[in-house]
């Protein structure tokens, strides 16, 4: 039996740039010891699957900004895979992002998820910035890449951002994160392809080709349903939600078909042409792990 050979620990571009599509997980800093041991067996289990890079999020207001380091630095340490940490401009001033940025640094953490964040308490709510912090993302990609040699993804809106005006203010928004220095993006959740597909043919008609990679949120329960929305700022697809109805009372019979559904929705994708799909875990691996298997994406064994 046969193993593709790791990787070596390298930047996020240089690993969505490997030959045919990738995949990538994201992970949040547990809140306890039983988060962190649940935490920790995702990543294990996912560990043999080689993804391209796996990230770890970043509280409102920077309230799990320790856990964040402490978690990336874990993973960059003790375990072969490439690490992304995020970083959020909520309730910073400059020197303490500088402070977060250097502490990254000091780990060997050199691939940083650059956000502005949203309000604290209220995503939706208005956006006020410390009074010694920075206003747009944009600001937050050239502080990161002014303070040393970082790989810089950003996020992007397959349906806009809720506070943009309209799609072209938005495609701008994100082409100024890109022209500060970003070299790749990531979607928010969504579970049909075609806003995501018209964003990177806009993006593409703007002479812009950095990687866009479809954040995918595996629909497992009906609680998944409803919350996508909120976390999303998209509403959940009518024709879907038809689709979903007949197994609202069957918790088993509603995986199975949400899995078939995430299924077909990253079959689109590759088909499309996507270089990734990023799968958003909530700390949990048996899902990603399936997904990865049906699609023939990550590490696998050959026998001989």
């Amino acid at each position: 039996m046969t193993t593709r050979t790791a990787q070596p620990r390298t930047s996020v571009i240089d690993r969505i740039g490997s030959s045919g599509p990738v995949f990538s997980v994201e992970f949040f800093p547990p809140k306890d010891e039983a988060g962190e041991a649940e935490l920790w067996r995702a990543i294990r289990r996912l560990e043999p699957l080689d993804p391209a890079f796996v990230s770890v999020t970043y509280g409102a207001g920077g309230s799990s900004r320790d856990r964040t380091i402490r978690t990336t630095a874990r993973i960059a340490t003790d375990t072969t895979l490439v690490p992304m940490a995020h970083l959020t401009a909520v309730s910073h001033s400059r020197a303490e992002l500088r402070h977060v940025i250097g502490s990254y640094a000091a780990a060997g953490i050199t691939n940083v998820l650059a956000v502005r964040g949203d309000p604290p308490g209220d995503p939706l709510g208005e956006w006020t910035p410390h009074p010694e912090g920075l206003m747009y993302a944009d600001e937050l990609v050239r502080l990161v890449r002014g303070s040393g040699n970082f790989c810089v993804g950003v996020a992007a809106f397959p349906y806009r951002h809720p506070r943009s005006a309209d799609d072209d203010s938005d495609l701008q928004r994100l082409l100024g994160k890109i022209r500060a220095g970003a070299d790749f993006a990531v979607t928010q959740m969504f579970w049909e392809p075609d806003g995501f597909l018209r964003l990177r043919d806009r993006l593409a008609a703007a002479g812009c080709d950095v990687p866009l990679l479809p954040g995918i949120m595996p629909l497992l329960s009906a609680r998944t349903m409803q919350r996508g929305p909120e976390l999303s700022g998209a509403p959940f697809p009518p024709h879907l939600a038809e689709r979903m109805a007949p197994y609202a009372e069957d918790a088993k019979a509603f995986r199975a078909a949400g899995m078939d559904l995430t299924t077909e929705l990253c079959e689109r994708l590759i088909a499309e042409g996507v270089r990734g799909l990023h799968f958003y875990t909530l700390n949990r691996s048996p899902a990603t792990a399936e997904l990865v298997g049906r699609l023939g994406l990550g590490r696998t064994a050959v026998s001989a």
